[in-house]
């Protein structure tokens, strides 16, 4: 692969991040029963940094939880999962009944890993309400799912690859934008 282009470095990272916060804030009239679920890997440190910059604007905790999405997956084969070795990363040890979930991811582009979610969550209890927040939207939508919070738009062709990396994962904040043709 090649790199074709920086999208966002870590600053314009943390002010998306930052709007984001306050538009989930506006978005659902202040913080009262909002639940962050970042849908791992990466979804996991960007809804702790949304619930920091929610504690920073309104002093409020927001419960972050994690989201292991490998079983709901559809373009696994049943005969590709061992259940038996597959150990779940969820960690969610708070209630979402009632709650307002926000899940959490870095990129969306086809809503597959979305609809998994959805499927994950449904599991965990009944929430009153489930938005998406997500770093980068790149398009190429298979399902009818749309975020609520955007970072950034980047529409892409589909020779393309959208990586987010964040400090807590990869050493490095960034994204970039690369090519896989030769």
């Amino acid at each position: 692969m090649q790199l074709k282009a920086r999208l966002m470095t870590e600053e314009e990272m943390d002010r998306a991040l930052k709007r984001m916060s306050h538009q989930v804030l506006e978005g659902n009239d202040g913080c009262e029963d909002i639940v962050f679920l970042g849908i791992r890997k990466r979804g996991v440190p960007l809804a702790r940094r949304l619930a920091s910059n929610i504690k920073a604007i309104e002093g409020a905790d927001i419960p972050v939880g994690e989201l292991d999405i490998t079983l709901y997956r559809d373009d696994l084969s049943d005969q590709a999962i061992d259940i038996n070795a597959v150990v779940s990363e969820t960690r969610v040890d708070f209630p979402i009944e009632g709650k307002i979930v926000i899940l959490v991811d870095d990129v969306i582009f086809t809503g597959r890993t979305v609809r998994a979610a959805l499927d994950a969550v449904s599991k965990l209890g009944r929430a009153s309400r489930i938005q998406l927040a997500v770093l980068i939207d790149r398009g190429h939508r298979e399902l009818p799912i749309r975020p609520d919070y955007v970072g950034k738009n980047v529409p892409t062709s589909r020779n393309e690859v959208v990586s987010v990396m964040l400090g807590e994962c990869d050493g490095e904040t960034c994204v970039n934008l690369f090519s896989k043709d030769h």
